[in-house]
């Protein structure tokens, strides 16, 4: 699934190339055909992204919700598109550019209403410039539940995913396993921060990079990761081999339906 920075992307190339122009709305597949045929013709007014949810919006209070959920893509081209296949749930055109969208969860049009509460069901993102850190930390701080899940759920935290989660525990030392009430403010400050800064890399370079300058391939000499996720990790995917900063061997185990994946040797607080 998706992490948030990939959905933060999205809402940006789908206003770089659809923003202010009248769209050409269809649905190959059928799915979303009536709300289509609403939409045709309109313009796309806005887009935005919680969490790993993507909304467009169109005319003055219609948005089109997006969770990909496991299996979603989505794929832009230049203009001319070429003919779609029967699995595109929805597809954008304009006299430069076309976008599809194929196997989301979600592909909704929905109001403002329905929009509001989402968002009200949703944790802070740490993309978002409303995002409240301290709204996140006071379910933490209240919780027995382990810090590793928490930054899975997305009531609390938005966007988060298992790269992310596994990612920045281990950046800060900080054991998965300990529960929510024993994470300080100050390290709660810290986990934030960084996951803001992480995440809007991701943004910029649409894939996720987690070593410091001191610990990339360059620098270590050795040889750089080769992995369909890309980017350079610390632990994510690395079970059973040998850890950047202690040579210790990273662990994995399911945790909150997802693996997780963390150094017993570096994680400690």
């Amino acid at each position: 699934m998706p992490e948030g920075h990939t959905i933060h992307r999205l809402a940006q190339d789908h206003a770089d190339r659809f923003q202010g122009r009248p769209v050409r709305v269809t649905s190959p597949q059928g799915k979303f055909s009536d709300a289509a045929a609403l939409l045709d013709g309109t313009g796309l007014t806005a887009t935005e992204a919680h969490g790993k949810h993507l909304f467009l919006g169109f005319r003055a209070a219609e948005w089109v919700h997006i969770h990909l959920g496991l299996f979603g893509k989505v794929g832009f081209g230049d203009a001319p598109a070429p003919p779609p296949t029967d699995t595109v749930r929805l597809r954008l055109t304009n006299d430069t550019s076309y976008v599809d969208l194929r196997g989301p969860t979600t592909c909704a049009l929905i109001t403002d209403a329905e929009k509001a509460a989402i968002h009200a069901r949703l944790g802070p993102d740490p993309l978002r410039a409303d995002a409240d850190p301290g709204a996140a930390y006071r379910r933490i701080s209240r919780s027995r539940t382990t810090i590793a899940a928490l930054l899975m759920d997305q009531n609390v935290v938005a966007g988060v995913g298992n790269v992310y989660r596994a990612e920045v525990l281990f950046r800060h030392g900080i054991d998965p396993y300990r529960v929510g009430r024993d994470i300080t403010p100050a390290e709660w400050d810290a986990l934030w921060a960084d996951l803001v800064e992480l995440m809007r890399e991701g943004v910029r370079n649409n894939r996720i990079d987690t070593v410091r300058p001191e610990h990339t391939p360059e620098a270590m000499g050795r040889p750089p990761r080769v992995d369909d996720h890309g980017g350079e990790v610390y632990v994510y995917r690395r079970a059973n081999l040998p850890c950047h900063i202690c040579g210790g061997e990273i662990r994995t185990a399911g945790l909150a339906a997802r693996n997780l994946f963390w150094c017993p040797g570096c994680q400690q607080r």
